[in-house]
Order: C-alpha cells, then structure tokens, then sequence
C-alpha cells in the first residue's frame, strides 16, 4: 500500500510574460501525439509561446540546432529527451510544413530569480477508492485527507509513512473540506448530509453540527478565522455560512448572486472571508461583524473561479478552472490581473495555494496533472508533471516547514512536494 519513496522530478522552466487579463492564451489542442509533445509541452517555453514551433518547418538539421541553441539558452533538458524532441519536431514540421500565421511577439522576459527544485513523495489511502478530496497539512506535520466516497477522514505521518483513517459518524456524508482548530482537532464539511463535524484525533470522536436549515445543502470549503470561528461555503444551496464551535452558533446567508455556486474560501490577516463564486465570474468578501458580503466582478465574462489563496499582503489568487488562467485581485484598489496557464485552455487550474512570494496551483485536466510554480517577482512559471498522475488535485495546502500536501483523488493518494 505505502508509496512513499521521493520521486525527484525534473524542473521544466515556463515562461509566458506578463500576459494582460486578455493576452495570447497557449493551448495544445491539435498537437499530434508522441513522447515529444509532453516535452513540448512542459519545457519548450522559455522566451516564447509553444505555437513558434508551428510557424516554420525545417530539417532534421536545423531542428537539431535549435534546440541545442535553447538548451544553451536555458531550456532545462535530459540527454534523453533531446533525441525525443528533435524527432517529434522534425516528423511534424519538416519543410513546408508550417502554419501560414505570423509568429506570435511575446515581450521580453525577467530572468526567473530563483529556480526550485521540487521532490514528491505519494501514499496509498488506506481505503481503496476513498477518492480523497479535501487535503490539509496539519500543525503537528501530518497530512489529512478526506475520503469522500469511504466516508472517513484519513492521517499520514510523512515520517514513519503511517496511514491512519477515522470512520465518521453519519453514513455517506460526503466528506469534503478540511481545517483544523488551535486544539489540533479536524473539522470537515459533510457536503451530502449537509453537516459540519469535528474529529478529535485522539479519542476518534466525532462530533457533527447539522444545518438548521433544509435548503443548506451541500457544506463545501471551511476555514476558521483568527476568533476560532468556521467559515464555510455551501455550494449548491448557494450559501455561505459561519459557525461558533463554543457556543454552536450556525448562521447561514444568501450569496447575493443567484445560482453562483459559492466554492473556495479562505480567510486573510484581518479574519475577513473571502469566498469565489465558482458558477459566476465573481470573488466575494464577508465582513465577519455585520455580515455585508461585497462582491467584485472579474474582466472576463466567461471567467469561473473554484478556489483561491491569500498571500502575506493579503491580494487574492483565484485558479479560473473554466478558462484556464491564473488570477490575481487586489481588494485595496479593486485592480484584477490574469496570466494564461502553461496548459492552455483547457487545463482546468484548481487547488492553489500562495507561500512565500509564489503561486502554486494543480492543472487538473491533463493526464499527468501539473503541479505550476507562479514566481510573482518575475511573472514566470515552473512546471512539474506529478508522478502518480494526480487525478483532479482539488486542493493544495502548505504545511508548517514551507512545503505542500496534496489529495490526488483518481489515483487514491496523497502527496508532500518538498521544495528547494
């Protein structure tokens, strides 16, 4: 069952440029298949979008000497992906072959300012087909997940590779989100059975808080603020709700946009909630002693966030898992700012997190998902195929030594990337 070698993973360098909130997007769709696509894909984007590759044919030759030139240039390639590279180039875009469209300007780069290395390690769930969801790095150094459809909220001890599960109280109630209180206990939503509860690790009891209302349904993302309050969004009710674990206080409120799927919650510094509205192109905020939820509509129409973080200056980062971007929102001054995601289009940004002057965030779409490093100094990415796979990462969390847990919920795993 344990999976908890260190896989080292090689860095991909990516960079797509200060791209405006409606810049050249970078998509792969029509990309002929092969090993080389994937190196293409992941590596091949140092100082220019990957359509360049399209806008010339060539000899074997000249692809030969191109990418070495890259290679001395930066792109951070094996010995044996080069001979891959070369091949795949030079079978889809021999001379002649080429798109008739201009090649695309892209502005000149900043040098990335430090280049990370990052190491996974990955654990079987205890129970098969759990598919975990909620993923949370807890103060101890445990990783927690939550097993939506084996009912139970599960441990990882990353250094004795100990796998622990807690069955829950309420059959099938759909464990989803996770947070953990100042006392060490773990809190999730049961989003099927409408509840919130509380495990306390070291009795295993669990203790559940019902909605009191029938149209609160589906209990989504949690997180306490700095009064030991819980936050929580509640999907498809199209609520938000917040409860006092001294008193069991439950208040619930409307977001005001109908059908707006409230999705990703976190807290910032000054304990105000901060919630996406993953079925409209918006980002709320709550003000935790009147209850006046404002709300900032994003540029982009089409724009469907599903989770977002919060960094030391308290500016919002949101994963636009519709579009294919990665966000940022500046509440002091309203101003909102995009970058296409290295996958394209079509990648589906999803769980994300802000840690130390970077983005991190998982393209869920492809196969393998992509752990992306966004340094905001520099506007530059990194890219990192996860080994496993992934199969949809929901949610990416930062534990206390500066790295991220994660919950690879179609391949049934959980995962610490080591950063450095």
């Amino acid at each position: 069952m344990l999976k908890g070698s260190v896989v080292p993973v090689a860095i991909a360098v990516l960079a797509l440029g200060a791209a405006p909130a409606r810049g050249q997007n970078v998509q792969f769709a029509g990309y002929p298949e092969g090993p080389g696509m994937d190196i293409l894909r992941t590596k091949c984007r140092v100082c220019h979008v990957p359509d360049r590759v399209k806008q010339k044919g060539r000899e074997k030759d000249d692809w030969d000497a191109l990418v070495h030139n890259m290679m001395n240039r930066g792109a951070d390639l094996t010995d044996a992906e080069v001979p891959l590279l070369i091949d795949y180039l030079t079978k889809n875009w021999p001379p002649g072959n080429a798109d008739e469209a201009p090649a695309v300007a892209v502005a000149a780069l900043k040098p990335m300012a430090a280049h990370i290395t990052a190491d996974f390690r990955e654990w079987d769930v205890a129970t098969p087909s759990a598919r975990p969801s909620g993923s949370l790095a807890a103060s101890d150094g445990s990783i927690w997940y939550a097993g939506r459809t084996a009912n139970v909220l599960g441990r990882v001890d990353p250094k004795t590779s100990d796998v622990k599960e807690f069955q829950l109280k309420t059959p099938d109630s759909g464990p989803q989100g996770l947070a953990e209180d100042k006392d060490g206990n773990i809190w999730y939503t049961g989003s099927a059975k409408a509840l919130v509860g509380r495990l306390n690790p070291r009795t295993g009891v669990v203790t559940e808080y019902p909605m009191p209302d029938a149209a609160a349904r589906d209990p989504y993302t949690p997180a306490f603020d700095q009064k030991g309050n819980l936050w929580f969004t509640l999907r498809d009710a199209n609520m938000v709700g917040r409860l006092n674990p001294v008193t069991g206080d439950l208040t619930l409120r409307n977001s005001p946009t109908p059908k707006s799927l409230p999705d990703g919650l976190v807290v910032n510094s000054k304990g105000v909630p901060y919630f996406v509205e993953s079925g409209a192109n918006k980002i709320a905020s709550i003000d935790p002693d009147k209850w006046v939820i404002r709300e900032w509509t994003l540029p982009n129409a089409e724009a469907r966030p599903r989770r977002l973080a919060v960094d030391g200056n308290d500016v919002i980062w949101y994963s636009d898992h519709a579009r294919g971007y990665l966000g940022r929102l500046d509440p002091k001054t309203g101003d909102v700012k995009e970058w296409a995601s290295p996958g394209g289009a079509t990648s589906n940004p999803y769980g994300i997190a802000a840690m130390n002057g970077d983005v991190w965030y998982v393209e869920s779409a492809g196969t393998p998902n992509t752990l992306v490093r966004f340094e905001t100094s520099t506007e530059r990415f990194q890219v990192w195929n996860i080994p496993s796979g992934g199969g949809v990462v929901q949610n990416v969390s930062v534990t206390r030594d500066g790295n991220l847990a994660m919950a690879e919920s179609g391949v049934n795993k959980v995962a610490l990337v080591e950063i450095r």
